[in-house]
């Protein structure tokens, strides 16, 4: 049976990307790898924090595509230690944020294994637009 997708619909013009970001969204949360914390500094800023012990900042990237922002690890070059237990992670990911229209990214500081992103998001007020009439 196929599911019904809302986004289909006559009153809803230009969401069909809407679906895949959040099927995309309900994928990524299914993995709990780096923790994070998403923390709501006013109406207008919001900072990600993600746990990245063992990691190096030229281990990570940030990039934002579209109205997505990527965040990367990339695995660390193997030693020749042995370990006799290996408790701290250091695999490679990436983490997935949707951001909404307008949103940017002010600042990302990576302090004490701790990575911080600063968004600040758009003023709902500036989304209103008068649209003028011409006659024929």
């Amino acid at each position: 049976m196929e599911a019904i997708s809302l986004f289909r619909s006559p009153f809803l013009l230009g969401f069909d990307h809407l679906e895949e970001i959040l099927n995309r969204t309900a994928k990524s949360q299914e993995d709990s790898y780096p923790p994070y914390n998403v923390l709501r500094l006013n109406d207008q800023d919001i900072r990600i924090t993600l746990a990245l012990a063992g990691f190096s900042v030229d281990r990570l990237e940030i990039t934002v595509e579209g109205n997505q922002l990527y965040i990367r690890g990339l695995r660390a070059e193997e030693t020749e230690n042995v370990y006799l237990h290996r408790g701290i992670a250091t695999r490679q990911f990436e983490r997935t944020f949707v951001l909404a229209e307008g949103a940017t990214i002010q600042d990302a500081i990576f302090e004490n294994g701790l990575l911080n992103i600063d968004i600040t998001l758009p003023d709902p007020k500036d989304r209103i637009q008068k649209v003028s009439i011409r006659t024929g």
